[in-house]
């Protein structure tokens, strides 16, 4: 009798796989010559058994497990990898493309932001969550009525007279159940309640996404600004230096100036250079930055409307007061907690609702033909109409203290959002006064800059003035040059650093939201 001896390796190499099924061809052609009785081939019988259970090993081997990897410091690769990495690349593709050739505003970037941002998206269906969970809560306002279908079949012994007889029944029943909660003390209201909170909450979040989509936009949009006037300021101090450097060595030339001069002047401009590429390099991560607030890849070119361009910011004379006002009544994030303080107190009504009995109506009604038969009689049948009716009252008595648990529990997370609501609003007190008082001190270095760029932009070209005719050194015209160059990068930071604390503060009252507007999608 040949034997067949299989090893089945999870996991196992295809050298491995076309092993095994040599091994069972071998033992179909050895089951073959097997012993007969009757006629039959005894063994080609067990064989059919055996290939079934070998073939399903096999498929086994076709579809492996994953391979552990043989030591902790390894990789661990599995089938299922190379799936996700192709939906990992399919991620990488914006859902909005940017025009290259489009000088976008700041308008124009939030509402790209706002559409292509996947933030907002995540919020939207979050939202659309909880409103299906309104619908849901008020559904148990209605009844609720159920089709039902029962067949069956029983059989038994029935004694009749002095022996047993044997009766089959076969029913068939299509019903229709109603049940409905006629009063339950307010636990139904109590759910409505919390859903709907819940619900304004969600829409809160969204709101309060937007607010901070919005503002990311503008902050990295007005660094950008900033990072392109620090480029456009140091490639106007690298052309000053490089003036000065040319006038030294036309100076050297004519026996006027002295070599340490001219190295000087080239530390200088070497020096100009080393800041305008480091400049141009954080050009490149602000442009990186935005276009991933924009939901872009930062690869993509984008091209924004320059900071000379922009109009003048309007300046409001709202007391800190009135911000504080503002934002206490607009701030989403604030709503939101104010909204879960209300989901709580449904929680907390529907808690106490347990003390209390519920009244519930059920009622159904069913057409059931039944079949029957009995030994030595005829198959008989007939034909119901069934229907029942109650009223039934629930009201647990003693139930180990859970229901006064629940309760409590619920009143300390409406106690809890409560204490958090008001932390919050110190929090955002804290905020508006700093963002406040930002504002008054970038509107004061404003100023400052524009003196300080005017004054050092006359300083230079009399220094420039004064060294051509031998009356200034080399040092004096450097350091004239120098504090030129401090000038252009302190005017550009101060100009765009009025725009970013205006729109901090815009952001930190709420305001951001009602400048964005409503959106009915994402």
């Amino acid at each position: 009798m040949p034997i067949l001896r299989i090893d089945v390796i999870e996991g196992g190499s295809e050298a491995e796989l076309k092993e095994l099924l040599n091994a069972i061809h071998r033992a179909i052609l050895a089951f073959r010559t097997g012993p007969y009785i009757g006629g039959v081939n005894v063994m080609n019988t067990t064989c059919r058994w055996l290939v079934l259970l070998i073939v399903t090993a096999a498929i086994c081997k076709i579809a492996p497990g994953q391979s552990v990897p043989p030591s902790p410091d390894r990789s661990w690769h599995f089938p299922v990898e190379h799936e996700v990495r192709e939906e990992a690349k399919a991620l990488r593709v914006s859902r909005l493309a940017i025009d290259a050739t489009k000088s976008y505003s700041l308008a124009e970037l939030v509402d790209f932001a706002e559409r292509n941002n996947p933030e907002t998206r995540v919020a939207w269906e979050a939202a659309k969550g909880r409103g299906a969970a309104l619908h849901i809560a008020q559904s148990e306002l209605y009844p609720a009525l159920a089709a039902v279908a029962l067949s069956q079949v029983y059989r038994q012994d029935v004694l009749f007279g002095s022996s047993f007889v044997r009766q089959t029944v076969a029913a068939f029943g299509p019903a229709l159940q109603l049940d409905y909660t006629m009063f339950d003390f307010g636990a139904r209201a109590g759910r409505i309640a919390t859903a709907r909170a819940e619900l304004a909450a969600a829409n809160f979040v969204f709101n309060d996404t937007h607010r901070k989509i919005i503002f990311q936009v503008a902050d990295t949009y007005y660094r950008l600004l900033n990072a392109v006037g620090q480029v456009e300021a140091d490639e106007a101090s690298l052309l000053n230096a490089k003036t000065v450097q040319e006038a030294a060595e036309n100076r050297l030339e004519h026996g006027l100036a002295t070599l340490p001069d001219v190295l000087e002047a080239r530390s200088a401009t070497a020096q100009a250079e080393y800041d305008l590429q480091s400049a141009r390099g954080s050009e490149e991560i602000a442009r990186g930055d935005l276009a991933t607030t924009l939901g872009i890849s930062p690869t993509g070119s984008i091209r924004v409307q320059p900071l000379d361009e922009l109009p003048a910011p309007e300046m409001h004379d709202d007391s800190v007061e009135q911000l504080l006002a503002r934002a206490s009544e607009q701030r989403p994030d604030l709503l939101q907690q104010l909204a879960g303080i209300k989901a709580a107190e449904g929680r907390v009504r529907e808690a106490r609702a347990a003390y209390y009995p519920s009244v519930k109506f059920g009622a159904t009604v069913a057409g059931q033909p039944e079949y029957g038969w009995q030994q030595q009689l005829p198959a008989t049948q007939t034909t119901r109409l069934n229907g029942a009716a109650a009223v039934r009252i629930d009201w647990a008595i003693f139930d180990g203290g859970a229901r006064k648990n629940n309760l409590l529990r619920a009143q300390a997370s409406r106690d809890e959002a409560a204490a958090q609501a008001r932390a919050t609003m110190d929090q955002i007190a804290d905020e508006v006064w700093r963002s406040y008082s930002n504002v008054k001190t970038a509107l004061r270095q404003r100023q400052a800059a524009t003196a300080l760029l005017e004054a050092s932009s006359q300083s230079y070209n009399a220094a420039v003035e004064a060294y051509g005719y031998g009356v200034r050194n080399l040092l004096d015209v450097t350091a004239a040059q120098q504090t030129l160059a401090h000038a252009r990068s302190a005017d550009v930071a101060a100009r765009t650093a009025v725009l970013d604390v205006l729109a901090d503060l815009a952001f930190r009252t709420g305001d951001l939201v009602r400048m964005g507007g409503s959106k009915e999608h994402p």
